[in-house]
């Protein structure tokens, strides 16, 4: 009796959770069917065919990107139920043997990372844009603007952003809600749609006409197309209604894989079954213009401006999701040492997900803002939209084929390749149509952290190489000569320093060449671990007179409040001492790499250290 119960308790928190997933994890691919259709067939004419191929590639797209590649095979590489490019790239490192293939895995997955923020940056402005101008169709908002469209727009973009620094915990329990009736909705209108073609839905589930529209050299459409194969200018569209797939491997650590797989199949089958209604919807009416819009207003007139009310707070749960998962990444990347320390304001004691990073928040708001203005609709930003997901998509399925591959398991390997050369022709089809009409946006957006990335990362192995570490067993020798032949200071000090057999020449600077030495001298270590959570500290005395070694051992998402660890052995330091450096350079790269260092945070702010007793001691480098 009382194992049925436990386990129905389980059963019933699993449900909950994937309820809340709904919220977290699907507001971006769950939004996707307000612009796709209207996109494509904005330049394609509505015939029969065109509107089958189309329809049917969709629903593959989802199938193959979506539902196999992250569903299946990524949300299957997992660490502790934890996801993302970092995650991937980590456990595809601990057996790799080759430095050239760890190298190449290394630059693919910051390749990978920088597309994902770029591809953040325009879903928030697609996602507002499109349900603002969903206003239009309401009569007496039938001749608004471009300019009034973008007005509402950057207002609730304003909104959005200028709200994170309060925390998202107290408005973050009725998003799934909103989402849960979002989903319904558009399943619904899809539902209705369908009962007017009912045998519709067995054709566009087919993949014989997404294949004849890939391979007919006929297809019609309203316009000139410079480029030569249309139905590739097609996939480059297509696309839009898998972006926020790769959201679902990221989001693994705040939800788990069951919830989101449980969550994933009630929302593939409301998206199907809304973009089928959406194609029913255009071979009755015969118009491709804003297509799901229309369709919502033909069916419920008098519902309509509440739907659009839903659509509206739909989008803006997405652009949330989104911010959220941005400050996750970018936590994650500082643990990593893969970019400098950033400012950090913890929202929530309660959630370790409930973080803030200005710079981020406000690069992101620039960048965001920037779209809007420069595309100012929605089928002019699409033009952006697809590149930088489709690259993501297709260095994280490399990634994957590389996992499959290793670990010997070829059936999986032969089926990733398949979903890999899928995204390797959505790639094509965005680098060839979209780089000059809109996608060099996301490119550039991609550019930034990338460079950053690769400046930072390459200057610490640099610095690392160059800097003058004392050998541990020649400084204990020099250390416990002063101890006991020089004068102390009353109290106890904290040195932050890697865990290693050297010592950093701030510590040498301090020590010796300052003569500052105190009764007691602890030695910090903050170890990062390759799970994303947990935290141990183990307290070592007598490593030399008056010497100790502290180390912290911590989850790489974990947040650490060292002044709390500290307390559980009683430790109340009098000062801390923590180094830093000042680069010297005449190469460019290096200069970059010092400015780099000098405009990031100080190690205080990271660790939320008590300011008034911390003491930054420089180190002069030449690079």
């Amino acid at each position: 009796m009382n194992g049925s119960r436990i386990a129905k308790l389980k059963k019933n928190l699993a449900e909950n959770k994937s309820i809340k997933a709904l919220g977290i994890v699907f507001g971006d691919i769950g939004t996707s069917p307000i612009y796709t259709i209207a996109v494509i067939f904005a330049y394609l004419k509505v015939t029969d065919s065109n509107v089958l191929g189309v329809v049917s590639l969709i629903i593959w797209t989802l199938t193959l990107l979506v539902t196999i590649q992250y569903v299946w095979f990524a949300m299957g590489i997992s660490e502790r139920n934890e996801g993302g490019t970092i995650i991937l790239k980590n456990i595809i490192e601990k057996y790799i043997k080759s430095a050239r293939e760890i190298a190449f895995i290394t630059v693919i997955s910051y390749i990978a990372l920088s597309l994902l923020i770029g591809d953040s940056v325009i879903t928030p402005a697609i996602s507002i844009l499109s349900a603002v101008e969903g206003i239009s169709l309401i009569p007496m908002f039938k001749d608004i603007t471009t300019d009034a469209v973008v007005f509402i727009s950057v207002v609730i973009t304003v909104g959005l952003f200028w709200y994170q620094h309060k925390g998202t915990e107290k408005v973050a329990n009725i998003f799934s809600p909103i989402m849960l009736l979002w989903f319904i909705v558009i399943g619904a209108s899809g539902i209705f749609s369908l009962a007017h073609m009912p045998l519709m839905f067995l054709k566009i589930i087919n993949p014989y006409y997404a294949l004849r529209f890939l391979f007919d050299g006929n297809i019609s459409v309203n316009r000139l197309i410079a480029h030569g194969i249309i139905s590739l200018f097609v996939l480059s569209d297509v696309i839009l209604s898998a972006t926020g797939g790769e959201a679902l491997y990221a989001d693994m650590g705040h939800m788990g894989r069951k919830p989101i797989t449980k969550a994933w199949i009630f929302v593939f089958i409301t998206l199907i079954l809304n973009y089928a209604g959406q194609g029913v919807f255009l071979l009755s009416h015969k118009t491709g213009t804003n297509t799901f819009f229309n369709m919502l207003y033909s069916q419920a007139h008098l519902f309509y401006i509440p739907l659009l009310i839903l659509s509206i707070a739909a989008t803006v749960i997405a652009s949330q999701a989104v911010i959220s998962g941005i400050f996750s990444i970018v936590y994650q990347l500082i643990n990593n040492r893969i970019i400098p320390l950033l400012k950090i304001k913890y929202l929530s004691s309660e959630i370790q997900s409930q973080i803030y990073i200005s710079f981020a928040n406000w690069f992101l708001f620039l960048s965001v803002l920037a779209a809007i203005l420069l595309f100012r609709t929605s089928n002019n930003l699409a033009m952006a939209y697809g590149l930088a997901v489709s690259g993501t998509m297709t260095f994280t399925g490399i990634l994957i084929n590389i996992h499959f591959f290793h670990k010997r398991r070829y059936l999986m390997f032969l089926v990733s390749l398949i979903t890999t050369f899928a995204d390797i022709m959505f790639l094509t089809s965005n680098l060839l149509y979209k780089t000059l009409q809109g996608g060099y946006f996301a490119l550039i957006m991609a550019t930034i952290p990338f460079a950053v990335i690769m400046i930072y990362t390459t200057g610490q192995k640099k610095l690392h190489g160059i800097y003058k570490m004392t050998d541990f067993n020649i400084f204990l020798k020099e250390y416990q000569y002063r101890y006991k032949n020089f004068s102390k200071l009353a109290g106890t000090s904290l040195f932050f320093a890697s865990l290693s057999d050297k010592i950093s020449p701030y510590i040498i600077k301090t020590m010796f060449n300052n003569n500052i030495i105190y009764d007691k001298n602890i030695f910090v270590s903050i170890e990062r671990t390759e799970k994303p959570y947990g935290i141990n500290s183990i307290f070592k005395t007598g490593v030399g007179p008056g010497l100790s070694q502290f180390l912290i051992k911590a989850g790489y998402s974990e947040v650490v409040d060292v002044e709390a660890q500290l307390k559980k052995y009683n430790i109340d330091e009098t000062v801390i001492f923590y180094g830093f450096e000042e680069i010297v350079s005449n190469n460019i790269l290096w200069r970059i790499f010092a400015l780099i260092k000098k405009l990031s945070p100080s190690f205080v702010r990271f660790y939320k250290l008590p300011a008034e007793k911390v003491n930054g001691v420089m180190v002069r480098v030449k690079m």
